[in-house]
């Protein structure tokens, strides 16, 4: 199943909350927010549907997002749901929670896990994601090579001004915890409302503070260009901004109330929601995913990239009458 730009549909990010315990200034920089309607949340037995649906046809991946997706008291259950369909089940989660849950989740069936960390500093922590629990993001890092995680990785933001003079330590970081590291650039997404251009620390910045490098083939659909360094260390680069990769995108994306997104720069989604609650069999949602991944056009980050001048990508008042525009609910 391609859709208009031959794009195989490969992997379903799945947002189970668009909660999160965090304030990071590159997703959730305001003060307030408005929520979906705890009533609109998909169930645990609509999850399961849905993941039964894009399976069959033929998403090889399911990544668990938010939100933060450990607020979501049902995630054991959901995860042993979706890894009980086959598929191999990866998690995003800020880290802050994980400690405790990380041994249940890997008995429910958990594949992998990925894990935020922007900065190694509790006062940098504090100002770039309003938290002052540094120390258990790092026992859930910890806490993930002990219940017997691998293939582990560390995604890290990188802001100028702001955390890109520790490029290094977190590569030291992910050495010491037996992780990759991937570093990101800032994007420009819904949710970035104080994205400026001039904060952006590009792929070949980042490639310089790195140092000698050896490039390693692609890995097919995976967002991260792959280096080798002299000591062995892998690293990663997600160069979103100003190296978009949108023409090797596999990705959909289901909301926590169940719209279906095929990009992050979407202007508009499918309800998934709807036609579950009026009694559509799976085959009938599958019908509409179909419909939808085959028509599916997008190509957002590259229109982002050609634009001459570039601002904020979505104004607070438009964000606030439509939520779903916010990174945190589309599963970032």
């Amino acid at each position: 199943m391609l859709d208009r730009h031959g794009r195989p549909l490969g992997t379903l990010r799945l947002s189970v909350t668009d909660r999160c315990n965090l304030r990071c200034v590159y997703c959730m920089p305001e003060d307030e927010y408005v929520w979906l309607p705890d009533e609109s949340i998909l169930s645990v037995d609509e999850i399961e549907r849905v993941v039964r649906a894009f399976a069959a046809l033929g998403a090889r991946e399911v990544r668990i997002t938010g939100g933060e997706p450990l607020l979501r008291a049902e995630l054991e259950a959901i995860v042993a749901r979706v890894a009980g369909l086959g598929a191999e089940v990866a998690l995003t989660t800020n880290g802050v929670l994980f400690a405790r849950r990380a041994e249940g989740l890997a008995r429910a069936g958990l594949s992998r896990v990925t894990f935020s960390v922007d900065t190694l500093r509790p006062e940098r922590a504090l100002a770039l994601s309003r938290t002052t629990r540094l120390a258990d993001v790092m026992d859930g890092v910890r806490a993930a090579r002990s219940a017997g995680f691998s293939r582990t990785k560390i995604n890290a933001v990188v802001m100028r001004g702001k955390n890109d003079d520790e490029i290094a330590d977190l590569v030291a970081f992910g050495r010491e915890h037996d992780a990759e590291v991937r570093f990101i650039e800032y994007m420009d997404v819904g949710g970035a409302t104080r994205w400026s251009a001039r904060e952006v620390v590009p792929k070949s910045e980042i490639l310089a503070a790195l140092g000698a490098h050896e490039v390693l083939p692609s890995r097919g659909a995976s967002p991260a260009a792959r280096y080798r360094l002299p000591d062995g260390t892998i690293v990663g680069v997600i160069a979103s901004t100003t190296e978009p990769f949108c023409a090797d995108c596999d990705r959909a994306r289901v909301t926590a109330d169940g719209v279906l997104f095929g990009c992050l720069y979407a202007e508009r989604g499918v309800d998934l929601r709807g036609p579950l609650r009026a009694g559509a069999t799976e085959r009938d949602l599958a019908a509409t995913i179909s419909a939808a991944w085959t028509a599916r056009d997008d190509r957002g980050a590259e229109a982002r990239a050609s634009l001459g001048r570039r601002e904020a990508f979505v104004p607070l008042s438009r964000l606030k009458a439509d939520p779903h525009r916010e990174m945190h609910t589309r599963g970032g």
